[in-house]
């Protein structure tokens, strides 16, 4: 499945929800299913800067694809480290990189989040896209 097939498919598990109460409480659910980083990497060079959470990530290349995994001390932004990580773990280097991301605002989810949160989004994503950067240059 391409990064674009995995966002329609959050768009539409998104549309079921009739109020944001429900879609947080989806962002927390998929949380729950994180692909849970080793305990060992939970270090300072994991962590995300810009996120208001502590939200650590790690990023290999297996096969030629970039695999994420990650957690974090709070549930929102677990889930939303979830949602990214379900659209662009398991994909080429390059592919992340060129990734637009308009799932962010087709569910509405940055003008949803608090100014912190927000702030942690755009972090969350920036990180992922320099380690696939990264990786790709190592390829």
């Amino acid at each position: 499945m391409s990064i674009a097939e995995k966002e329609n498919a959050l768009i539409d598990d998104f549309s079921i929800y009739d109020d944001w109460m429900e879609k947080y409480e989806y962002i927390i659910e998929l949380g729950k299913d994180l692909p849970q980083i080793e305990e060992q990497l939970k270090t300072d060079d994991h962590l995300i800067k810009g996120c208001q959470s502590k939200v650590w990530m790690n990023a290999e290349l297996k096969d030629g694809k970039v695999v994420f995994t990650a957690d974090a001390d709070a549930v929102i932004a677990k889930g939303i480290i979830a949602l990214l990580i379900q659209v662009l773990s398991n994909e080429k280097p390059q592919d992340i990189v060129d990734a637009k991301l308009d799932f962010i605002k087709e569910i509405g989810l940055q003008e949803h989040l608090s100014p912190t949160r927000s702030n942690g989004l755009v972090s969350m994503v920036k990180q992922m896209k320099m380690d696939a950067l990264a990786l790709n240059m190592t390829a």
